[in-house]
């Protein structure tokens, strides 16, 4: 019997820099992957609502709209990984990219190479084996669909990104039990020595922003100071 292809992944580049979009369309094609290539996010969001794409790359300089702005559109309905590019090196920067939920950030230069291995790490990360259980388990605010890789809060989807869900479904399986900083940096990401300690700071911070957006007075994810971080028992 014949086995089924595997389809290849669809990257969309969102860059408006021609030579640049050329050069990550073809690395990712050296990658078996596909690039699809939008140079505004007017045209990267059309394509986004007609395409299954599995990662964006997303230019912060974009001429129609800031990369950030864009992301947070994505974001409200997309938990699609996010790599941005910027000419910008400042941490203030990197830390609004996380902070808005993207899983990467390079600065140019950056070697289409490095960033095709960036995007490989990635997408084995979010297509990983799913922790056993196929609901939240440890409380009913939470329901947890590891195959579509989406959390439900009180019902309503999180627009996560893939560092938030590794983060908050690892609590959610644990729930009460407290994760330091270091514990969740190794779960959620693959090379942790690389990040440093205020990531993990910032994507609670957003985590805790988009429950709030559901419920106002939300208080699940507990600061245990001197300690880390933990969902309460009876969230």
């Amino acid at each position: 019997m014949e086995s089924c292809p595997v389809p290849q992944k669809q990257i969309l580049v969102v860059e408006d820099e021609p030579a640049i979009a050329e050069n990550i369309a073809f690395a990712v094609g050296t990658e078996n992957m596909v690039a699809r290539c939008a140079g505004t996010a007017r045209e990267a969001a059309a394509i986004l609502a007609e395409a299954s794409i599995d990662l964006v790359v997303l230019d912060v300089g974009l001429p129609d709209e800031s990369g950030f702005d864009f992301c947070r559109r994505i974001r409200a309905h997309s938990g699609v990984p996010i790599i941005f590019l910027t000419a910008r090196k400042e941490e203030v920067d990197r830390i609004v990219g996380l902070e808005l939920g993207a899983d990467d950030y390079m600065v140019k230069p950056f070697s289409p190479r490095e960033l095709t291995a960036r995007i490989r790490a990635i997408l084995r990360r979010s297509n990983g084996p799913a922790h056993a259980g196929g609901n939240g388990g440890g409380t009913a605010l939470f329901e947890v669909d590891p195959a579509r890789k989406q959390i439900r809060y009180q019902g309503r989807a999180l627009g996560l990104s893939r560092y938030e869900f590794r983060m908050l479904e690892l609590m959610i399986r644990h729930p009460g039990q407290v994760f330091s900083r270091d514990q969740l940096m190794g779960h959620a990401w693959e090379e942790p020595e690389a990040s440093f300690d205020r990531t993990v700071d910032t994507h609670i911070k957003t985590l805790r922003a988009k429950l709030r957006e559901i419920d106002p007075a939300s208080d699940c994810l507990q600061t245990r100071r001197g300690w880390g971080y933990c969902l309460k028992v009876d969230a």
